[in-house]
């Protein structure tokens, strides 16, 4: 199965399938000209208890903690095939729980997810091939995330487009297991955007992590509004985080794609 959260697309396959070949098939399923094309592979076990549990390998076949948007995606699948409207999902990065608010015909699912509660610390860092210090945030969604607030109105920064910087901090020594990247910008008080250099995948249109990432640092450094609407070049995400020691919560879209069968050769 393929769905897509604000572009953010994911492929759903159950862990039976795998056959302890997730990286490989994630691949080979995820290329965008050779295979089904996805920024990553949710791989959905049924446990004997009932429960439910996720493990996420982007496309260059490296396992992460988790995805805000392909948990979500993954709700949008249980709920339409099975009528599942309030579901837990364990992952590496913790439990999340993802309830239904609406879904008319022919839209997508819109569906909230408790995100846990974000850890947000300031760090300068210095990358090989930069001009002078990068002031950010790391911010822990139960993935790792590095927060910059770029000048430009582009994202650009130190004198790079936020692609070739993001491409650079992403993979450096300073991050021990590699982060994701945000560029974020404020808007107003309680809108802000950014764009994301995913880990493992590079730049995409949304995160369901990056989003609440960057909401987090824009609270906490910027002073933005607890409730806030998050803009990402595949569309806008809501998110809601009443107090620092609370769970924040992700409003946002997930639309199933197609179903099918894939022939793969490893």
């Amino acid at each position: 199965m393929k769905a897509q959260a604000a572009g953010n697309d994911f492929l759903i396959l159950e862990e039976t399938a795998a056959m302890g070949r997730h990286a490989q098939l994630a691949r080979t399923l995820c290329a965008r000209h050779t295979g089904v094309g996805a920024d990553g592979i949710e791989f959905l076990e049924r446990r004997g208890d009932e429960t439910f549990f996720l493990r996420l390998f982007n496309a260059d076949g490296g396992e992460a903690e988790l995805s805000g948007n392909g948990t979500r995606c993954v709700a949008a699948w249980l709920a339409e095939s099975e009528g599942l409207l309030e579901v837990a999902l364990g992952t590496h990065g913790g439990m999340r729980k993802c309830r239904v608010i609406v879904k008319e015909k022919e839209t997508p699912w819109w569906i909230e997810t408790g995100m846990g509660v974000p850890r947000v610390m300031p760090r300068t860092i210095e990358i090989a091939g930069v001009a002078g210090p990068i002031e950010g945030l790391m911010v822990n969604m139960g993935n790792p995330h590095f927060v910059v607030f770029p000048e430009r109105e582009d994202f650009g920064s130190h004198g790079m487009s936020w692609q070739e910087l993001g491409a650079k901090i992403a993979v450096d020594p300073v991050f021990k297991f590699g982060t994701n990247v945000e560029f974020v910008r404020v808007l107003k008080k309680d809108e802000i955007a950014f764009r994301i250099y995913e880990r493992g995948c590079g730049p995409t249109t949304s995160s369901g992590t990056g989003t609440c990432a960057s909401a987090a640092a824009a609270i906490v450094m910027r002073g933005a509004a607890r409730k806030l609407g998050v803009v990402a070049e595949g569309g806008a995400q809501e998110v809601v985080w009443p107090e620092t020691t609370a769970e924040m919560l992700l409003i946002g879209p997930a639309k199933i794609v197609c179903t099918g069968e894939a022939r793969v050769d490893l």
